[in-house]
């Protein structure tokens, strides 16, 4: 019986002793293929994923996974957006302030896109479910996102509508008990190949593997951060360190905390209380702060300020002015 096709990859990455090693850029762009394409079994599926994510996967393999994902993708010419925003982890200790951050941006003419999954972790509270609490657009096809992102210059797009195979992927994880390399690497797919991307990691350690993959990748402008809960988020009550690519060159920032202590988790997670603290109903010095420097995070990673302070000083002016009416 002649070997599977894909047990290559599972023995390069499973060899016992010192056989075992990362994958090429290349061979991680075919296999990934393979695995989107159907066209390794299920069983396979599963050892790969979890070889993976016992070695830790490599930011070359990274980029050879999402070079495979967008080869599989369909984005129809015409639609463009300027932030690439991921948001796969869910809110579990906070609301999703950053979502304030990211309305804040599009009302000053960034078209932003928002992309995500939900579900796949009991007990968060996830950025497609809010959305739609708040009225804001949430696309089932590239034509509802071009609609949104022209007309409304947001749009949160889950990923079962623009890559099903990879959210099935997702899906897995209450079958692993653990999260698998995938809710890495589509933080990184950035569909609409926008000049700038925003991407958050739950473990400090990685931050340096999504930098150097969205380097590999070619991406002009990007940012790396450890956020709160694992979302694009500033955490106030931390320092923050910042992995920026700017036009190829990659740089390193430390944001200061700005508060003392850590703030307590809030007793429930209301989307309402989003509306309310952009209404101007809603006095909350940690809220306003996390909303105040993401949307600053996300200006110095499209390099329209050159410093932390300068970027805050545009998002505080942003706010002040923002239409309170819109949610």
């Amino acid at each position: 019986m002649a070997e599977h096709p894909f047990a290559q990859y599972i023995r390069a990455l499973g060899k016992v002793k010192k056989g075992a090693r990362s994958l090429t850029r290349e061979e991680a762009r075919t296999a990934f293929g393979m695995v989107l394409r159907g066209e390794a079994e299920a069983v396979q599926v599963g050892a790969f994923l979890m070889l993976l994510r016992v070695k830790e996967e490599s930011a070359e393999e990274l980029a050879g996974f999402v070079e495979a994902v967008r080869e599989t993708i369909s984005v129809p010419g015409g639609i463009s957006a300027d932030l690439d925003w991921s948001s796969y982890a869910g809110k579990r200790k906070h609301l999703p302030w950053f979502l304030l951050s990211a309305l804040l941006l599009a009302e000053n003419g960034i078209r932003v896109l928002m992309h995500g999954t939900d579900g796949h972790t009991s007990g968060r509270l996830y950025t497609e479910h809010c959305c739609h609490a708040l009225g804001l657009p949430v696309a089932s096809s590239w034509a509802q996102v071009q609609d949104a992102l022209e007309t409304q210059r947001f749009c949160f797009f889950p990923l079962r509508h623009w890559c099903k195979p990879l959210q099935d992927l997702i899906d897995l994880r209450n079958t692993f008990g653990l999260r698998s390399p995938v809710h890495t690497l589509v933080r990184l797919v950035n569909p609409l190949a926008a000049p700038t991307s925003l991407q958050s990691i739950f473990h400090p350690a990685y931050a340096e593997n999504h930098a150097q993959a969205a380097w590999l990748l070619g991406q002009q402008n990007a940012l790396v951060i450890k956020g709160e809960g694992g979302e694009f988020e500033r955490r106030p009550e931390a320092d923050c360190k910042l992995y920026l690519l700017h036009n190829g060159e990659r740089l390193r920032e430390d944001w200061l905390r700005r508060f003392d202590s850590p703030q307590a988790a809030e007793e429930a997670l209301d989307p309402a209380r989003l509306r309310e603290l952009w209404r101007g109903e809603l006095l909350c010095d940690y809220a306003e702060t996390a909303v105040l420097d993401t949307a600053a995070l996300a200006l110095r990673a499209m390099d329209k300020a050159d410093s932390g302070d300068a970027a805050r000083t545009i998002a505080v002016q942003w706010w002040q002015q923002r239409n309170r009416q819109r949610l």
